[in-house]
């Protein structure tokens, strides 16, 4: 047997060096601020206010994860995003995929109306101001579910959920358990969600990091300090650290608070963004494939 070789022409050669190239300038762009954050956590705010530090850590301190640490609401922070993140995650995905299912079914009564109900929620919303006066009324300020509840779901992801279904469930295969006696519950539980896994991972990862970073709610929701996700408590510190020439006598005081602060700005942005990196690869698989989910219907 006579295996032909096919060999790169000369415009080929070209043309994978072009694409080598600029992969690799795209990732020197996105790179070098992730390195330079985490350099500039370890550096001594000296170093960074007087413009030494470039990439690598200078005068190398642990002064800014010390301040952090130090300050007892960040374990507090850590516990609250988690069960935000962990609990909000959850209801997401239920109340997604209990949505999502029924509008991917054709004989749904009503179902272009549905439809067009939850489309028309992404052109217009009520405004923070009736928000608040709902969150208010249903006796939720200042406590959990005021984190949870109101972003129980994401119209967005409603659509891509029912896209998936419409182009990756066969009719034939839900008339098959329908042969079989099997309801939409259990055919939904037994057969779909099993299908299902890329969907369900990129859910929960989009609505995971929607929740860990999640803050503004907590500034509007939330009174008791307990009950902070560590996005606000990280805030919090950074804000206690800045620099009032009028409460400062000592310049030397003055100095040491100015270069803390330079600190924090990166720590902080490690601290928030480390437990994200350490899931992310776990679900980074079905993440590619998230992207396309919905993006082609036929």
């Amino acid at each position: 047997m006579v295996r032909s070789v096919v060999r790169d022409t000369v415009g080929d050669r070209i043309f994978m060096a072009f694409n080598y190239l600029v992969l690799t300038l795209l990732l020197v762009v996105i790179l070098y601020p992730l390195l330079y954050v985490l350099g500039a956590s370890f550096s001594s705010g000296q170093a960074i206010a007087s413009g030494r530090f470039w990439l690598w850590p200078v005068d190398a301190t642990l002064a800014g994860y010390e301040a952090i640490f130090k300050n007892r609401m960040v374990l507090v922070g850590f516990y609250n995003s988690l069960f935000y993140t962990l609990v909000g995650t959850l209801i997401n995905v239920v109340m997604t995929i209990l949505a999502a299912y029924p509008l991917s079914r054709p004989e749904l009564p009503g179902r272009r109306i549905i439809a067009f109900a939850f489309f028309f929620t992404l052109l217009f919303s009520g405004g923070l101001i009736p928000t608040y006066l709902v969150v208010r009324d249903l006796d939720m300020l200042s406590t959990r579910w005021a984190m949870i509840l109101p972003t129980a779901l994401s119209v967005w992801n409603v659509f891509i959920a029912r896209t998936f279904f419409e182009n990756t469930i066969p009719k034939e295969l839900r008339e098959a358990a329908e042969l079989d006696g099997c309801d939409d519950f259990n055919f939904l539980g037994r057969i779909v969600l099993p299908l299902s896994g890329s969907l369900l991972a990129v859910l929960a990862l989009f609505y995971a990091v929607g929740h860990w970073n999640s803050y503004f709610n907590a500034l509007v929701y939330l009174y008791d300090q307990s009950l902070w996700p560590l996005q606000l408590v990280l805030r919090d510190i950074l804000v206690q650290n800045q620099v009032d020439p009028g409460m400062l006598v000592d310049a030397r005081e003055m100095a040491a608070k100015a270069q803390l602060r330079e600190i924090l700005k990166y720590s902080l942005i490690v601290v928030a963004t480390v437990p994200l990196l350490i899931v992310y690869p776990f679900v980074q698989k079905h993440f590619v494939k998230g992207v396309m989910l919905g993006s082609v219907k036929g």
